[in-house]
Order: structure tokens, then C-alpha cells, then sequence
């Protein structure tokens, strides 16, 4: 089984926040790989791990960075393969607005689809979708996936109501 999804971080330290891609996909039983790699100071793996991800069959690409975050922009330069950028707010980042910015401002032609701060989850949904287009029974997948977070709102509705205020109407 080769993966589908590559999960990329700059820096183990991403971690914390890129194992909620990780997890996510595995729930979803979407093959894929997880690795680091930094677009400043391994540029040359990068862009050769980009170059060669089709033809391993990779269809979508997360990639988290903080800091400067050039990865996800790197990534996108050298392959055709839709590039989901998750910024990370890291130790030294500025709360994580130059990640934000770093990833989201992107030149016209080389697009990152970019999350909210520490979005890996949302990354790896967002993926899923994406492979959900020419894969049904993934696509029926999330749909579940998407019936029981409307589950959960609506059991969260069922316990306010048990929730007693003097002027609660």
C-alpha cells in the first residue's frame, strides 16, 4: 500500500500539531506517510521529495512550518500535487502571525491552501475531501464523519437544555 497524503513538517518540534493530520487520516483509513523536512536548511531534499511525489503516488500534500514557514510555498514550487499549508505557532514565531502570513501570501501560480493556526485536522479533512472526489467509499466515509459532528451540536443542545438558570427561558 503506498501512501496518499504526505504529512511534512519543518521541525519534529511540529509535531505536536501536525499528529492531528496524522490522526484524522488514520481514522479515515487514508494511507500516509509522515516526515520532516526543512525548506531552509535541506532545500535540496525538498525540492526533490516534491519533484518525485506524484510518481509515488502522493495526491495531496499537508505541510506545516512555523516560523517563516516557506515549506508549504517550496512544496508548491516544485509539484502540480495540491499543497495544504498549516501554520505553526511555534517557540519563536510571533504568535504565529508570520507563519500565517508566510503561508498564506503566496505569488499568483504557486497556490497553498492555507488553514487556521495549528489547523492540521482541518488540513487532513480538507485532504480527505479532496481524495474523496474520485474514491466513493471514502466519500460515503465522510459523510458519516460529517452526520456525527452534527450529532455532537445536537447533543451538546440536549445537555444545555438540563442546564438550570434563575432567568434561563
Amino acid at each position: 500500500m503506498n501512501p496518499q497524503v504526505s504529512i511534512i513538517m519543518g521541525s519534529i518540534s511540529d509535531m505536536s500539531v501536525m499528529e492531528e493530520a496524522a490522526r484524522f487520516l488514520n481514522q479515515m483509513e487514508i494511507p500516509f506517510e509522515i516526515k520532516a523536512l526543512s525548506a531552509h536548511r535541506t532545500p535540496d531534499k525538498v525540492a526533490e521529495y516534491a519533484q518525485e511525489a506524484s510518481q509515488r503516488g502522493i495526491k495531496v500534500i499537508i505541510a506545516g512550518a512555523g516560523g517563516a514557514a516557506h515549506l508549504p510555498g517550496i512544496i508548491a514550487a516544485y509539484t502540480s500535487i495540491p499543497v495544504i499549508g498549516v501554520p505553526v505557532k511555534s517557540a519563536k514565531s510571533l504568535e504565529g502571525l508570520d507563519s500565517i502570513l508566510s503561508i498564506l501570501q503566496m505569488p499568483a501560480g504557486i497556490p497553498v491552501a492555507t488553514m487556521a493556526l495549528d489547523g492540521a485536522r482541518n488540513a487532513a479533512i480538507f485532504a480527505a475531501r479532496i481524495l474523496a472526489l474520485s474514491d466513493s467509499n471514502l466519500a460515503e466515509r465522510m459523510i458519516d464523519f460529517q452526520h456525527n459532528l452534527n450529532l455532537k451540536i445536537e447533543e451538546a443542545n440536549e445537555s444545555i437544555k438540563e442546564i438550570k438558570y434563575r432567568f434561563k427561558i
